[in-house]
């Protein structure tokens, strides 16, 4: 069976994980963010920002966890399956922090290929931190920025989903779903 795996992207607090639920709610196969897992994981460990006080371990640990959400879509049931983030993500946060990293995080980019990226934009009215997302606004635009050159260096096109409600964005994304 031909599997379409279509990844949801976008800075902190522009409405992904709002929108994989909705999806999820609607029927859809869906792969959760996995940063919060590992990053509330480290904090029952004693280690209070993973990303910021060991960010190649934090991204080692998500470039893992990605690479297998990517093979556990490949053997899902569903036609298509959405992904809150893929994995250029964590070669656009290291790029973000300024941090080098090993050439297998660039490797893993070209490995595993996307079928459609969705990215949703900053968005000032909905953005909120928490324990778990540390970045301000101006940080997430920032990040933003570099989620868009990383996944066109690796060959993307990116379809950027209108502020709206979130009926209304799923709308958008189903109805703009490459056949």
């Amino acid at each position: 069976m031909d599997h379409k795996i279509v990844v949801i992207i976008g800075g902190p607090g522009s409405g992904k994980s709002t929108i994989i639920e909705y999806l999820t709610q609607k029927g859809y196969t869906c792969y959760p963010e996995i940063s919060r897992e590992v990053t509330l994981e480290a904090k029952k460990q004693g280690i209070e920002q993973l990303f910021l006080e060991k960010p190649l371990l934090f991204s080692e640990m998500l470039l893992e966890g990605r690479k297998k959400q990517y093979d556990n879509a490949l053997n899902e049931a569903s036609q298509i399956v959405f992904i809150d983030r893929g994995i250029p993500d964590v070669v656009a946060y290291m790029d973000f922090i300024g941090d080098s990293y090993p050439a297998f995080f660039s490797d893993a980019c070209h490995q595993y290929k996307y079928d459609q990226i969705f990215i949703l934009p900053p968005w000032k009215e909905i953005y909120v931190s928490d324990e778990a997302r540390y970045e301000t606004y101006e940080q997430a635009v920032l990040i933003n920025k570099h989620l868009v050159e990383t996944y066109e260096k690796y060959g993307y096109n990116l379809v950027e989903v209108p502020k709206d409600t979130v009926a209304n964005r799923v709308s958008f994304i189903l109805d703009h779903l490459e056949k």
